[in-house]
This record gives structure tokens, sequence and C-alpha cells, in this order.
């Protein structure tokens, strides 16, 4: 049987093994900056999601393979006893996995998003993704510029134009599997299955301008978490690690001491 690949991660610090896992689209890099801060206390893993950064390409993306992939993860750099931090997409991940592999997961943080079934709402970026040619948009500005024609939110386009690299001399491309993420699309809003629990200590923190946690969920967040605490970030929507990172680190430090 082939050895399954394992995800690619950027390790730092020393400690309590501290896995992110970025969002649709992102990168354990979008990390960073928090992940140097956390890294004085942890041993911080961040961790690019298949079909996303640097990790390996399969047309197969769905949260039970993506919990198996961090499953292959923690097996293979032997970790044990693990805090994880979902954000969005991995927030997902992280609470499918906690409550399959309660014994390895320590304290779990979900960041903006809750265990419900959310529509697809990334068509716009889907469709604008999809009509790059980088034969003919073959520099970064002209990207931005096509990209602008569906996406009109600068922050959105940024975000997304760290995933377009150098594949080689003059070959531009995307890092994440494009093909493979809109075949999919329907997946990253998919519901936790029912009646499966997490008892340990859970923090959920919402933006305050952010739709995606609202009173509507608290009550199916209970039902799964029983131990959860809901924390608001103020002046933040759903990128509320990026736009208060002050708070949500302080948050994040508190709820872990």
């Amino acid at each position: 049987m082939p050895k399954k690949p394992i995800l690619h991660s950027t390790i730092k610090g020393e400690g309590t093994p501290l896995l992110i896992l970025h969002g649709y689209f992102g990168m354990g890099d979008n990390w960073k900056t928090l992940g140097n801060q956390f890294s004085e206390d942890f041993q911080v893993h961040l961790i690019d999601q298949r079909n996303h950064g640097r990790s390996f390409h399969e047309d197969a993306f769905n949260y039970e393979v993506l919990v198996e992939d961090l499953y292959a993860y923690i097996t293979h750099h032997q970790l044990e006893k693990c805090i994880i931090i979902g954000h969005s997409m991995g927030g997902k991940t992280a609470m499918l996995f906690a409550v399959t592999y309660p014994e390895l997961v320590e304290k779990l943080i979900v960041v903006d998003i809750s265990p419900k079934q959310y529509p697809p709402h990334h068509n716009a970026i889907l469709a604008g993704l999809n009509v790059i040619d980088f034969s003919v948009d073959n520099t970064r500005s002209l990207v931005d510029k096509k990209l602008a024609e569906f996406i009109p939110e600068l922050g959105v386009r940024q975000f997304l134009l760290k995933n377009v690299y150098w594949k080689e001399k003059g070959q531009l491309a995307f890092r994440f599997n494009l093909p493979s993420l809109t075949e999919n699309n329907a997946e990253v809003g998919a519901t936790l299955p029912p009646f499966l629990t997490f008892e340990h200590k859970t923090l959920f923190l919402k933006g305050e301008n952010s739709g995606y946690i609202t009173a509507n969920e608290v009550p199916i967040i209970e039902a799964h978490f029983p131990n959860a605490k809901i924390v608001e970030i103020k002046n933040a929507g759903h990128w509320l690690h990026a736009e208060n990172p002050k708070q949500f680190y302080s948050e994040v430090c508190a709820f872990l001491a």
C-alpha cells in the first residue's frame, strides 16, 4: 500500500504542540506573525491542509479526508495532547477531528465558524480564479486586474494573490489545487455529523462584524461542545486574527493558561 503523504508545515518553538489550521484558499503562512508569538510558549505547527499551500494535491476534498490527513500528521510527528486552533474551513476540520479523535486533543479553539451547514458562498471567488490564464495574465498585477472584475474587495484579492507563485522562470501558478476546490466547493460548508460530542474545554471566537456565529448557532455549538465558551473579538469580521490580533492573542492565551 502506498505511504500516505504528510502535510507540509512550519514548526517553531518547544512545549505542548499547538496546531494551527488555516481557512479556505489560505495556508499556514497566513498565521506566521501569531505563530511566532505563540511559539514563545508552545511548539507551534503552521499546517498547510491538502490542496493548499505547499501540501500535496489530491482530487478528493472533504472533511473526512482532511481529518485523516491531520491524524497522519500527528502520528508522523508523534504528537499527543495537542491544542488545535482552526479558522473557518480549518475550524470545521478541527471540530470533526476533535469529536473523532478526542484522546489526541487537549483543548480546541474554533475561529469564526460553527458546526452548522453553510450554503456555498465562494462562487464569485471561484469564478474569478477560474478565468485566470497564466499564459496571458503573466504578472501579479495582471492577475489582480482580472480578479478585480469578480472580486471588488482589495483585501480578499491580496489574500488570494499570496497563492500566486513562480512555478518556473516566467511561469506563474496557483499554490492551491483549483480544480479540486472548484469541484468540491459545496463540501466546505458541510455540517458536523449529529450526536458527536467533544467534552474537553473549547473556545469559540467570533468576529463582532461577522455573521458566521450568531445567537442561532449557540444551541448547536453547545450540543456538540458542552464545555464551550464563546467570546467576541471586537472591531473584526471573519478574519478576526488578522483584524484584531491583539485581542485574539490575549483571549487565546487566557484560555490556554
